[in-house]
């Protein structure tokens, strides 16, 4: 059996293939160390890849022609001559991998995380709660922002993120803007604030908070979902965007339908004018010695987390956690347990790396160990969870 196979070559450790998604509205802010002739490998139709999707059991929704498998991550074997889908080795092996809690409660693995990378701005969009997802047979998607400064050499078009809604905003405003999506630039960010980005802090954006992201690379733990709708119409620079994303994952029998969309809104949410106190996120230290530093740096929801764990130069550690999580490496080189691990330069599409790993719940349970081999620079890694307990909220 395949999936007994990998477990046990990995001792509980599984190696990741890189995941690549292409998103047609998006252009690449070409940050994610993929190879510069690979990020329109797939076609102009399907647009640049700006994604690269982490530990995820998560189809990515890309409209007619969507591959099966896009946005699924693989596990593969050391010499990479095997492989199968995280998420088929999640149903057969089931709380062997995301521990019995996970897999009784949701019968999968609920979360995924990725790097969002584009050029410029995202529309002020939206990403459904679950009575409105669950209207579409998916459920509601909240997600946390995190970005990371090795990520970031630079900030793109636009580093300034709209969140939520004025407080004085009036219901009917939004929804006019709404039905002058079709008539030009639809106005609706001059009802919402941006907010400058910082390097290495973060934001917590529930599901019915409107949200137009900054052109910076961002590290993005949440739940397994790819629902949304975009509610601005022209972006910087004139970009426009077309009307079916409006109603994208609106029920067939609600398309045409503004109160719909005013509904999605969680209205209270996004005018709550301690906006930033309640969703701003900076990171707090966990756990730390002379060798190395743990940090919470996702922690306001309470389904999806992520830790950021720097190992420094020639240094030893044993680490456990209380839940089984994924990793991406992003700076430095060295072991965890009997894997080697590296931070690639330069990925080709279709490449195999040695920076994406699976941690299942018995292992971090038992402690992984984690060797620098560098005598000058750090291993840092960020680690996603879906519902951990060790996170005092």
């Amino acid at each position: 059996m395949l999936s007994k196979d990998l477990l046990k070559e990995g001792q509980g450790i599984l190696r990741l293939k890189p995941t690549w998604v292409p998103r047609s509205f998006c252009r690449p802010g070409k940050r994610i160390k993929l190879h510069p002739d690979d990020y329109y490998v797939l076609g102009l139709e399907k647009g640049g890849i700006d994604e690269r999707w982490f530990a995820s059991t998560t189809w990515a929704e890309n409209g007619p022609g969507t591959p099966a498998d896009e946005g699924l991550s693989y596990v593969v074997s050391k010499d990479g001559s095997k492989k199968m889908l995280l998420k088929d080795m999640v149903e057969e092996l089931k709380g062997e991998i995301v521990g019995e809690y996970l897999w009784n409660k949701y019968h999968g693995w609920p979360m995924y995380s990725k790097f969002f990378d584009n050029a410029g701005p995202l529309p002020h969009h939206i990403h459904h709660r679950d009575e409105h997802a669950k209207r579409v047979n998916s459920v509601g998607k909240p997600e946390m922002y995190f970005f990371p400064a090795q990520m970031n050499n630079h900030e793109g078009e636009f580093g300034y993120t709209f969140f939520g809604l004025n407080p004085d905003t009036k219901k009917e405003d939004i929804k006019k803007c709404l039905e002058n999506f079709d008539k030009g630039d639809n106005h609706i960010l001059d009802h919402s604030q941006a907010y400058k980005i910082e390097l290495d802090t973060g934001w917590d954006v529930p599901p019915g908070i409107l949200h137009a992201p900054a052109s910076m690379c961002t590290y993005e733990p949440q739940f397994a979902s790819d629902v949304y709708a975009m509610y601005q119409s022209v972006l910087l620079g004139g970009h426009c965007v077309p009307n079916d994303l409006l109603w994208k994952n609106c029920p067939e029998e609600e398309k045409g339908n503004f109160d719909y969309l005013m509904d999605v809104i969680d209205w209270d949410a996004n005018v709550d004018p301690d906006f930033k106190k309640n969703r701003f996120m900076t990171p707090i230290v966990a756990r730390e010695s002379d060798k190395y530093k743990e940090e919470w740096i996702c922690y306001k929801c309470p389904v999806v987390s992520a830790k950021r764990l720097t190992v420094y130069p020639g240094q030893t550690i044993t680490i456990s956690d209380s839940a089984a999580y994924g990793f991406i490496l992003i700076q430095g080189k060295g072991k965890i347990d009997e894997w080697d691990m590296e931070t690639p330069t330069l990925i080709r599409y279709g490449e195999l790396t040695s920076d994406e790993f699976f941690v299942t719940e018995a292992t971090a349970k038992k402690g992984v160990t984690i060797t620098n081999t560098s005598a000058t620079e750090p291993i840092v890694m960020l680690k996603h969870f879906a519902e951990n307990p060790d996170l005092k909220r």
